[in-house]
Parts: structure tokens; C-alpha cells; sequence
């Protein structure tokens, strides 16, 4: 699948990017949408990569049972960290040190597994949403938050990095260096529907994630009616082409039915 290393010198940088407005655009969307698809509380969610915990504190807090997990041993403190703020949700949250490689779950089925922002850590996304399929129990439901491949180009563009953006767009790149300094490889959410239903699981909507505020730097920090405005922007347009095309994230789901036997 390729070598996740180095995100325990990179957590800080996480940190402050999850904290910001623009951090914060990610998660209010990405959450609104697994709300509005997962069962009454408590659902059993698996969230693969949880980094410093924010989706896994946000379903939990949310009514949901969750297991996150992450392989940077730094992620997985700054998690536990916060989760010791918020002891009200101690009996729903449980931290495991794992990898996509090395989850220990293989006799167990969740009604929804999460993996936000690994794939474009990876070589290719088929072995790792293959893995992640067959943890859906009959019912759950896959969700993938994974870099557009099709809006390679469109940040640096609109933040006046001409060059870059010209040498992205005419070579038709597939990477890019992305917010936390690391070049990072995109998907299409066709290519990933293709494979969540090659593993028995029917594609829903996709969403993209971050279309109008993606080029703005950490620095920006809307007043929160503009916040606010901002988000219901973002979310208006994330299921409508042509905007959702050049968003910078791409947010796949896809259910198991209901009688599947895998």
C-alpha cells in the first residue's frame, strides 16, 4: 500500500490546520454528511487514520461508539489528550495504535467505517479500500475523504502560484504538495466509487469538500456569521456539478446492503 512515515513531525502542522477556519470547512461538512447517513445512535464507527481525534471525538459526541486509529504514536497522545477533556464520552471512545496494514479487527464488522485523508498517502487507493470494504457490517457504510485529482492545479492558481499551477495543469499531474508540506497523490470519486463497488458496496452521492475557500491560508478567520455563510455555501455546492469537480477533497460514501454475505 506504501509507507505512511513521518506524521508524528508533522503534527503540530495538523493540529493548527484542523483549528482553523479552513480546517474547520473539512470537518463541519464531512460530519453534517456522515450524520445524515449513518443509524440512530449508538452505531459502531471505525475510523481509520483518526489523527489527533477530531471526527472520532465528533461522532462519539454525537452518540456513536468509536474506535480510531492511527499509526503516529504522536497523533494517537494528542488524541488521548483531548478525549481527557471531554470525559463525558471516555465509555464511547477507544484509541487503538494501528495501521491500514495492521488493524487488528479481522472478526469484526462496523455499521461505518471512515478513512479521512490516507489514501493520497499511498502508491494507488485498491488494496487499501479493499481492506477497509470488508470491515462494512451488511447495512454500514464506507466513507472515504480522499485529494482530487481533478482540481490538481486549481489552489495554486487561485493563491497567484502561476507557475506551479501552469506546470500542474499542462502535465496533468497527479500529486501536489499539500497543506502540510508533503507531496500527496490524488483520486477521482469515480475511480473510488469503481472500487467500493468491485468490494460488494453500492456507491451513494459523492461530495466535494472545500470548493470555494480551499486557496485561503490558516490566517483566515471569519467573524462566525461569515463562518457560517461560508459553510452553507460550501455545502449548497458540493453535491452540484461543475462546482463540486474542482473542490479540493473529494467525499466518497458507499452502503453494503442489507443481505450481502460478505
Amino acid at each position: 500500500m506504501g509507507a505512511l512515515n513521518g506524521f508524528d513531525s508533522v503534527g503540530a502542522a495538523y493540529a493548527a490546520h484542523s483549528g482553523s477556519a479552513r480546517g474547520r470547512l473539512r470537518h463541519d461538512l464531512v460530519e453534517r454528511r456522515l450524520l445524515a447517513e449513518l443509524p440512530a445512535p449508538p452505531a459502531t464507527v471505525l475510523d481509520v487514520g483518526c489523527g489527533n481525534g477530531e471526527m472520532t471525538l465528533r461522532l462519539a459526541a454525537a452518540g456513536h461508539r468509536v474506535t480510531g486509529v492511527d499509526p503516529s504514536a504522536r497523533m494517537l497522545a494528542a488524541a488521548a489528550d483531548r478525549l481527557a477533556t471531554r470525559p463525558e464520552l471516555a465509555d464511547r471512545v477507544r484509541l487503538v495504535d494501528a495501521g491500514l496494514d495492521s488493524l487488528p479487527f479481522d472478526d469484526d464488522r462496523f455499521d461505518a467505517v471512515c478513512c479521512h485523508g490516507v489514501l493520497m498517502y499511498l502508491d494507488e487507493p485498491g488494496e487499501a479500500i479493499a481492506r477497509l470494504a470488508g470491515l462494512v457490517a451488511p447495512g454500514g457504510l464506507l466513507s472515504v475523504l480522499a485529494k482530487n485529482r481533478r482540481s490538481i492545479g486549481v489552489r495554486e492558481a487561485l493563491a497567484g502560484d502561476y507557475a506551479t499551477a501552469r506546470r500542474l495543469i499542462g502535465s496533468g499531474a497527479d500529486r501536489s504538495v499539500g497543506n502540510l508540506g508533503r507531496e500527496t497523490r490524488g483520486d477521482t470519486a469515480e475511480a473510488l466509487d469503481r472500487l467500493s463497488a468491485g468490494h460488494g458496496l453500492t456507491p451513494l452521492p459523492w461530495q466535494g469538500v472545500r470548493i470555494f475557500h480551499d486557496h485561503l491560508d490558516d490566517a483566515w478567520a471569519p467573524e462566525p456569521a461569515a463562518y457560517a455563510a461560508a459553510l452553507e455555501v460550501e455545502w449548497a455546492a458540493s453535491w452540484r456539478s461543475p462546482y463540486r469537480d474542482v473542490s479540493h477533497l473529494v467525499h466518497t460514501l458507499a452502503r453494503r446492503p442489507e443481505r450481502s454475505r460478505a
